[in-house]
C-alpha cells in the first residue's frame, strides 16, 4: 500500500501544476488582449492626426488663390476638412479628422500665419490636440 500513498501524492502535485499554468494563461490572455486594444487606439490617433494635418495642407494649397476656402475628402481611413481663412496678409488653417473603424478618433490641427510680400509664408503658432 506504501505505493499507492506516492501515486496519490503525485496526482495531487500535478493539479495544483495545472491549475498554476491554466491561471497564468488566462491572465497572458487577458493582458495581450488588452495590449492589442491600446494598439488599436494608438493607431488611430496617429492616423487622426496625420489626416488634420493632411487636411490643413490641403487647404493651403489654396492660400494664393483665395480668400477662404473650404476642403473635404473622404478616405479608407476617415474623413479630412480643410479650412483656409484668409484676411489681407493674415491666414489661419484648420484641419479636422475623423478616423473609422474599431478604435475611432478626432484630431484637430489649427495653423496661423502671414504671407509677406505676397511670396514669402511665416508660421507665427501652430496647436495640435486629440
Amino acid at each position: 500500500m506504501d505505493y499507492l500513498r506516492s501515486i496519490r501524492s503525485s496526482s495531487r502535485d500535478r493539479t495544483s501544476e495545472r491549475g498554476f499554468v491554466l491561471a497564468a494563461a488566462i491572465i497572458l490572455a487577458v493582458l495581450y488582449l488588452g495590449l492589442l486594444q491600446e494598439a488599436q487606439r494608438f493607431r488611430s490617433r496617429i492616423v487622426a492626426l496625420t489626416l488634420a494635418e493632411s487636411a490643413a495642407e490641403l487647404a493651403a494649397a489654396q492660400l494664393v488663390n483665395n480668400t477662404n476656402a473650404n476642403v473635404t475628402v473622404e478616405t479608407s481611413d476617415g474623413t479630412l476638412t480643410g479650412t483656409l481663412m484668409k484676411s489681407g496678409e493674415n491666414f489661419e488653417l484648420v484641419g479636422d479628422a475623423n478616423t473609422k473603424g474599431v478604435a475611432r478618433q478626432h484630431a484637430h490641427v489649427r495653423v496661423q500665419g502671414r504671407v509677406i510680400d505676397g511670396t514669402r509664408v511665416v508660421i507665427d503658432y501652430t496647436t495640435h490636440s486629440q
